[in-house]
């Protein structure tokens, strides 16, 4: 892992030798995200503290033409934030201010270090959220939400990071500042460069300021949690209760595996006997809400609830949610690894489509906990494996994909909120036609014609899936050196 002569000279005096990280042990920590199974050690790692410094490190690296890869709390699931072997990760771990909070305009300005949560944190005395949630909200980081156009629980009502995101600044890969839109709802003229911006996954430039939208705290908010002996009927559930024209907040089911995970790590005591359960929280004015929750009572019960809780207060809310917050971790108590896939399909499909993945799981002989945003169609199956085990991690991943195949092929997407990366790259061909593919490399060189920001992420190319047909071609730079699996 080399760079250019007295480049990393350079670094230093652009951002300070205490934030440039050289040692191959500190190197480790970023070696990769939540997608464990690639890891690549960066030839360094640079921690800028503003905006100015982001430029001058990119700047850097346009003129010698070195990879850099931007990160936030590395909490992806997709490898979006792998490092490239010969290139930088330029973290904006320091860069962690609220800039502004203008609650005239319902609009926060922040850098994008600041954790999701914070900003709710910081509005919600004066009656404010803000509504995307992944569920490391407490750790993800606005930056990398820009990035990945995460979701979460609420997204079904609230919508994704893209809907509350109304300006950023960007630096782009030659180093020059682009600000789009702002505090006007309206924004710019012309082309939507920012939601071109959103969800490109690092691949078009490192965001580092972000004036987000925020939203006044409902009325009333009722969390209800329906116990069925089976899956299915949950899916009947949900089905019953969109048709009906209610729109919860979030509707959210776990499956057996995943119960039995939460109540080893958390104990929030769901129904004993449930094969499956369904979080349904609605918001809004409170005639409304107590008119829905009733609806939504009767819907679960004739589809077959023979449980529903409500909470009564705020501390019984996080109860009932802790489980599925905490859904991924708690995996850990009942397997030493998992791989977690991020497949998309309509709702009317989702019986069909938990049926096949139980199939697949059979035919790999690997379990499979099920928790997924049920409202929206968004699986988050978990594939449990052990890595010590020789040939799990290639039976799991085989699993994953076929996962993926199921989802795409019942009419649904490649990703919900956890991005492509490096994960599901060689997979794009199966949801989008060359001319699209090539289009999107189109708009991608136009704002990094050299390949150097997060090269080898998103688009299929021979270096990562082999020899793709059609108008595939890897960077010119695309050195991903990717470490042996494990």
């Amino acid at each position: 892992m080399t760079l250019p002569g007295g480049f990393v000279d350079e670094l230093v005096a652009a951002v300070g030798a205490s934030h440039v990280v050289t040692e191959p042990e500190a190197l480790a920590t970023y070696e990769c995200d939540g997608l464990t199974g690639w890891r690549a050690l960066p030839a360094c790692v640079v921690l800028p503290g503003s905006a100015e410094e982001v430029q001058a490190v990119v700047r850097l690296c346009a003129r010698d033409r070195v990879p850099f890869v931007a990160r936030g709390a590395g909490t992806g699931l997709s490898g979006g934030a792998l490092p490239v072997a010969e290139g930088i990760v330029v973290s904006v771990a320091r860069m962690k201010r609220i800039l502004e909070i203008d609650l005239e305009s319902e609009r926060v300005v922040v850098e994008p270090g600041v954790a999701n949560l914070d900003v709710t944190r910081a509005v919600a005395t004066d009656g404010y959220f803000y509504a995307p949630d992944p569920s490391s909200q407490q750790v993800c980081t606005i930056g990398g939400n820009v990035a990945e156009n995460s979701g979460g629980a609420h997204c079904l009502k609230h919508g994704f990071t893209v809907n509350h995101v109304t300006g950023a600044k960007v630096v782009l890969p030659d180093g020059e500042l682009l600000e789009l839109g702002g505090k006007a709802i309206d924004g710019d003229e012309g082309p939507d460069l920012l939601g071109v911006v959103i969800g490109s996954e690092g691949t078009l430039g490192i965001a580092v300021e972000v004036t987000l939208r925020i939203v006044r705290q409902p009325e009333l908010v009722v969390t209800q949690l329906a116990a069925f002996r089976s899956i299915e009927h949950a899916g009947e559930a949900v089905s019953a209760i969109v048709a009906s024209g209610i729109l919860p907040s979030a509707m959210e089911i776990m499956d057996t595996l995943t119960i039995q995970a939460a109540e080893e790590a958390y104990r929030p005591g769901y129904p004993e006997g449930a094969g499956s359960v369904l979080l349904v929280e609605l918001d809004g004015v409170a005639a409304q809400v107590d008119e829905d929750a009733d609806a939504v009572d009767r819907l679960c019960r004739a589809a077959g609830a023979f449980e529903i809780r409500i909470a009564r207060d705020a501390a019984e809310r996080a109860v009932l949610w802790l489980g599925r917050k905490g859904a991924f971790a708690a995996m850990g108590r009942i397997s030493p690894d998992y791989y977690v896939q991020d497949g998309v399909v309509p709702r009317t499909q989702l019986p069909a489509v938990l049926r096949r993945i139980d199939e697949l799981s059979a035919a790999h002989g690997l379990r499979v906990g099920n928790v997924f945003h049920a409202g929206d169609g968004n699986l988050h199956p978990l594939v449990l494996y052990d890595a010590k085990v020789k040939g799990d991690y290639e039976r799991a991943k085989a699993l994953a994909d076929e996962i993926l195949t199921a989802c795409v092929e019942a009419g649904g997407s490649l990703t919900g909120e956890h991005g492509i990366g490096v994960d599901k790259a060689c997979a794009m061909p199966s949801m989008f036609s060359e001319r699209d593919l090539e289009a999107f490399e189109r708009v991608r060189r136009a704002f990094d014609p050299d390949g150097i920001a997060n090269p080898g992420k998103v688009l299929p190319t021979p270096r990562l899936c082999g020899e793709v047909p059609g108008p595939y071609r890897p960077h010119p730079l695309e050195r991903l050196g990717l470490a042996e699996r494990f």
